[in-house]
């Protein structure tokens, strides 16, 4: 595994004494990169909805780097006050911050795409309004101070091959991805600019989201897991941070990503890999 001092110079943004924000720190992928940071050095705020888990990460994450480096912060990130009052607290508290990881999300299912408007629209809400809540938030000041920083929205690889099962969840996850590629486009054009995105996408990995598991599945990657690969994959410079797991190793991803990309360019029926026609079709592209 990569030290902590190649990171730290490949990445300064990272480096000891810099501040780090991270939305749904309160547990998962959230609450392992709050700790791994921690032990970089780093100053922690934590941000989540409020409640005893937020409060239970907070003195986790005290204990490692110390309670005047850490701040938690109750916020809801749907709402945009909230999340602009986070920024206020952050900056206020620790003065520049180098890294926003915008990591809260959600994965109630609404249901079919005719139903339940609220619940649709209280996910959308969460998982993609929340990363532009963040950006708008953070963004400005983290470009104004002219220093090296990291913006890191997490999506996931239901937001790529989009699989039956959750449609709204899926959206939201596309929409990361499409708004964060755009976010890394403006930032490399913005001039004097030294603040970079990154889409974080996890693969199967044990956090709150997990539906109907209470121990980590033996095919699921910890939260930190996901997190040590992303700290290597940064030290790259890679844009999109496709994390394997205990079941999916980085080929068959890429293959199931062609297939669903294959759908336009082959003129295919949508989600053909889960289309009855297909079935052979896409086993056969499987084994190849």
């Amino acid at each position: 595994m990569i030290t902590d001092a190649k990171i730290q110079t490949a990445l300064p943004a990272l480096g000891p004494g810099n501040t780090a924000v991270i939305t749904g720190a309160a547990s998962g992928i959230g609450l392992a990169a709050a700790k791994r940071l921690a032990l970089m050095g780093m100053k922690i705020v934590l941000a989540d909805i409020g409640s005893a888990r937020l409060d239970e990460a907070s003195r986790a994450v005290s204990a490692i780097a110390g309670e005047d480096a850490v701040l938690a912060v109750a916020a809801d990130v749907s709402n945009a006050d909230e999340v602009d009052r986070l920024a206020d607290r952050a900056f206020g508290a620790f003065g520049d911050v180098s890294l926003l990881m915008n990591n809260a999300g959600v994965g109630n299912n609404p249901g079919k795409p005719w139903e339940n408007r609220d619940a649709w629209r209280r996910l959308l809400d969460i998982n993609f309004w929340g990363v532009v809540h963040g950006v708008e938030a953070f963004a400005p000041r983290m470009l104004a101070s002219a220093k090296p920083g990291l913006i890191i929205n997490t999506g996931s690889k239901q937001g790529i091959t989009t699989p039956p099962g959750n449609l709204a969840y899926n959206v939201s996850k596309a929409g990361i991805k499409t708004y964060t590629e755009g976010l890394a486009h403006a930032l490399r054009n913005e001039p004097g600019a030294h603040l970079a995105a990154h889409l974080l996408i996890p693969g199967f990995t044990f956090t709150g989201l997990t539906e109907g598991a209470t121990e980590k599945p033996a095919g699921a990657w910890t939260g930190e897991q996901v997190v040590d690969f992303m700290l290597e994959s940064l030290t790259r410079g890679d844009f999109y941070i496709l994390c394997p797991d205990n079941e999916a190793a980085r080929p068959l991803d890429e293959k199931r990503m062609a297939w669903a990309i294959g759908d336009i360019i082959e003129n295919r029926p949508a989600l053909s890999r889960w289309h009855p026609d297909y079935k052979e079709p896409f086993a056969a592209y499987m084994k190849q």
